[in-house]
């Protein structure tokens, strides 16, 4: 669940520098140790329709889920507001499709993707990702049948996250969400 947003008293138009906090590699411990508590992952109230999830508290300050997949649900194709991240598969199978491209922040609503940034990976229990600043992925249970639960972190909170479109090459800015939105 994006260029930097202002900080407090920034002026509009810039943004502020990343706040010092966990490292890519702490938020992949965090959520590791997250994935492999069986009671917790337990506790999850999984529903057939849609998503569930509980925030936890994460390492440094930083903002954590459990996020509980039915069957043939994924986030769709969206970044994370320039936050590290890192998530993890605590049960079922996960597949991640990303971009390995950085996208300009602002300022563009299309854009045409070139060849051979499409990149995709499998996650199966225990095994997940860190990821830095310009991330771009959507996350799927493609499983007809198995929820999947996960774990994720992200530091510094999620300022925002945009949320795209993808048909073929054509990458499209649809909207952008704010904490109020998810919370």
């Amino acid at each position: 669940m994006s260029g930097a947003a202002p900080g407090p008293g920034a002026a509009p138009g810039t943004a502020s520098a990343p706040t010092a906090g966990p490292s890519q590699a702490d938020l992949l411990d965090f959520v590791r140790r997250v994935a492999a508590d069986v009671d917790l992952v337990a506790s999850l109230p999984l529903d057939p329709e849609g998503r569930t999830w509980v925030r936890l508290d994460g390492p440094g300050g930083s903002e954590a889920w459990l996020i509980g997949w039915p069957p043939g649900t994924g986030t769709g194709w969206h970044d994370h507001g320039e936050s590290l991240g890192a998530f993890m598969t605590a049960s079922g199978e996960l597949k991640e499709n990303s971009l390995s491209v950085r996208l300009p922040t602002d300022g563009w609503k299309t854009l045409e993707l070139n060849d051979g940034v499409d990149r995709g990976r499998r996650l199966t229990a225990g095994q997940g990702r860190a990821f830095g600043r310009h991330h771009v992925h959507e996350v799927l249970n493609e499983s007809p049948e198995q929820h999947a639960v996960s774990a994720h972190a992200y530091h510094p909170p999620l300022p925002l996250m945009r949320r795209f479109s993808r048909t073929g090459p054509t990458l499209r800015l649809e909207q952008v969400e704010r904490p109020a939105d998810w919370q």
